[in-house]
């Protein structure tokens, strides 16, 4: 019993980091989140409680920002991701839990390096660019939780400003993660940990919004990537310790 408990107290600490970053910088959530949701509720359950997690926060986000969402560019980012869901749920269901952790910490890690560095690829320049981002995007979502990385690169490559990038971020977060929802299924969860997420979500909301005008953007930055790569290489660890 106490050791459900602490497992549930856990799961709400994750959630309001997870909620409050997300709230600070348009997306974040599940780079912060995923690889401890893994670690505590298993890869799968994990994963699509992030997709949750992450859309519920877009949906709110974006009711005051939605007239800056860029649909030129954001529609063919969104029907590619849209294709590729269901191959990264497939390749999830069918996985060892040792491989999908390795695999999750992977691709957090990989994804985080590429982001810190602010790499310009021409690949995702233009219609093309946003239909890569889009296909890689949707299948890191369903397979790992962690779809954002391609579209911040797209948005890199594009030279978008930071009022533009949070609310097509958003547009994108809400689409995304509603696919993998829909792939994956809805979290299965007692009662009390369903009650100790939803207001967790709402205070991260809280103390995103109270923080966003008093701290630089860069400190943000700055957390989300440490915490990040502590997180994917824990994951990674525990995967490879799983397959000895």
């Amino acid at each position: 019993m106490e050791g459900a408990g602490a497992a549930e107290l856990l799961l709400g600490v994750i959630v309001v980091l997870g909620a409050s970053v997300q709230w600070l910088t348009g997306m974040g959530f599940a780079l912060v989140a995923v690889p401890a949701l893994v670690l505590v509720l298993g890869p799968a359950q994990g994963v699509v409680l992030a997709n949750c997690a992450a859309g519920v926060i877009s949906i709110v986000g974006l009711a005051t920002g939605w007239r800056q969402v860029r649909l030129g560019a954001m529609i063919p980012l969104v029907i590619a991701s849209a294709c590729t869901v269901p191959m990264g749920s497939w390749v999830a269901a069918r996985l060892p839990e040792p491989t999908l952790l390795a695999g999750v910490g992977i691709l957090v890690t990989a994804a985080v390096i590429f982001v810190m560095r602010g790499l310009r690829i021409s690949a995702l320049s233009g219609t093309k660019g946003a239909v890569t981002a889009g296909a890689v995007g949707g299948f890191m979502n369903s397979a790992a939780g962690v779809g954002g990385p391609p579209y911040s690169l797209y948005a890199v490559n594009a030279g978008w400003p930071v009022r533009e990038f949070v609310p097509n971020a958003q547009f994108y977060g809400i689409t995304v993660n509603v696919f993998s929802v829909a792939a994956n299924g809805a979290p299965q969860l007692s009662g009390t940990a369903w009650t100790v997420a939803t207001a967790a979500l709402a205070t991260g909301a809280l103390i995103g919004r109270a923080l966003a005008p008093r701290v630089p953007e860069q400190w943000i930055r700055r957390l989300i990537f440490a915490l990040a790569l502590v997180g994917g290489l824990s994951v990674l660890i525990k995967g490879l310790w799983g397959m000895r």
